[in-house]
């Protein structure tokens, strides 16, 4: 509608029974405001005076190691003595896949 000339403006205004020129520029209702109000954040560790350097903010510098609860060795008491536990094999997840053999009765392709 903006590309139409003086008469069709008019035209369009005069059939459908408002400015339709007026509304071109404010077709979006939602604009937000010029000034905002200012935000209500709530108070938290970074809203002290003093002692409020950036690294003690920071919430992975506040991560630690995992705590030990139980140790996976077994504690040996005083004066005992553990008896010899012979090597065990390493676990494997199945049988060991073994290669079939070539069939005799026909020949390789």
């Amino acid at each position: 509608m903006a590309t139409a000339t003086k008469i069709i403006q008019r035209i369009r205004n005069f059939l459908s029974g408002h400015d339709l020129q007026a509304k071109l520029q404010l077709r979006y209702e939602e604009i937000a405001k010029r000034t905002q109000p200012p935000p209500k954040l709530p108070v938290g560790p970074s809203h002290k005076y003093a002692s409020n350097y950036y690294f003690t903010r920071d919430g992975r510098r506040e991560s630690v190691p995992a705590t030990v609860v139980m140790s996976s060795q077994k504690a040996l008491t005083a004066g005992s003595q553990s008896a010899e536990v012979p090597a065990k094999l390493p676990v494997t997840p199945g049988a060991v896949y073994k290669e079939p053999s070539l069939s005799t009765d026909q020949p390789y392709l």
